[in-house]
């Protein structure tokens, strides 16, 4: 994973910088093209909950900052898109909100089901698809690191649209598109290009493949879907963050580059509705797990 904020932007363009967090990260910018299947992370999905379990980009970093993006949720309804092993749902869930969530993975949603229960809202699906929900079903939803291994968000992100009333939240949080021209200058800023990279949860080896877009090509596909930008946040790691993990800094560690995070407001108007597939028939045959 990589780390935020462009507070102060001068430090987002220290390639010294860059380079340290790359090292510190065991990332590799050899850039690939492999596309990444759904269930990519049955692999490594255990390794990867204990790692991010009490690690600071989920735990200190993008999970604080997604829950004061939302503000107070008793009582909404809220819809967790590659939900992972589920601490977002039991954050909310302790917040007073009824959330369902989803993800492509079989495995981590075994593990959500571990975490909240086998009577939690939770399905095997693929955002890439057609969703298993009716329109309008939902108060908010949540994309925390899952758009950014999509080569198309046109597709994700009207479904999302199409599951949320009118004047609904989509909070949608991926890596920072300023970190391609600092870490990988060869990489052309302007162009939708994968990467794969390697990762290490709790020892065990990985890789991911991320696919980096301007943000302007973002900005543009969030209004072809039918939202509107609220809020573009880069916020620090939560106050409460243990000292140990912040990364070297000659200056403010609780502030780096690493995602950005976006509070987006369906509009109105309901985006066009999706013709990949009937969502009648997609729901009756989503992927059940025990």
């Amino acid at each position: 994973m990589f780390v935020d904020d462009t507070a102060d932007f001068p430090r987002a363009v220290d390639a010294s910088i860059a380079s340290d967090l790359a090292h510190w990260l065991g990332m590799t910018s050899e850039t690939q093209t492999a596309e990444q299947q759904p269930d990519h992370y049955d692999s490594f999905a255990e390794a990867y909950a204990r790692a991010n379990e009490n690690g600071l980009f989920n735990r200190w970093y993008a999970r604080p900052a997604v829950l004061d993006l939302l503000g107070d949720v008793a009582g909404r309804r809220i819809l967790d898109a590659g939900c992972g092993s589920g601490p977002l749902v039991a954050d909310l869930k302790e917040r007073g909100a009824s959330v369902a969530g989803f993800d492509a993975s079989p495995a981590m949603i075994r593990l959500a089901r571990k975490r909240l229960g086998d009577d939690a809202d939770l399905k095997v699906a693929d955002l890439s698809l057609p969703l298993p929900y009716d329109n309008e079903a939902f108060d908010d939803a949540l994309a925390v690191l899952v758009l950014h291994y999509l080569e198309d968000w046109s597709g994700p992100l009207t479904e999302l649209r199409r599951v949320l009333r009118p004047g609904g939240r989509l909070v949608v949080v991926v890596n920072h598109p300023v970190i391609p021209p600092v870490m990988y200058p060869e990489v052309d800023y302007f162009a939708t290009v994968p990467n794969t990279e390697e990762y290490d949860f709790d020892g065990v080896s990985a890789t991911l493949t991320i696919w980096y877009r301007s943000l302007s090509a973002m900005s543009e596909s969030f209004t072809a879907a039918g939202f509107r930008i609220s809020a573009i946040s880069e916020p620090p790691v939560s106050p409460d963050t243990p000292p140990e993990l912040l990364p070297p800094s000659d200056s403010d560690p609780t502030r780096f580059i690493g995602f950005i995070f976006f509070a987006l407001e369906a509009s109105p108007t309901v985006a066009p509705e999706s013709d990949r597939a009937d969502v009648g028939v997609f729901a009756s045959t989503s992927t059940p797990v025990s």
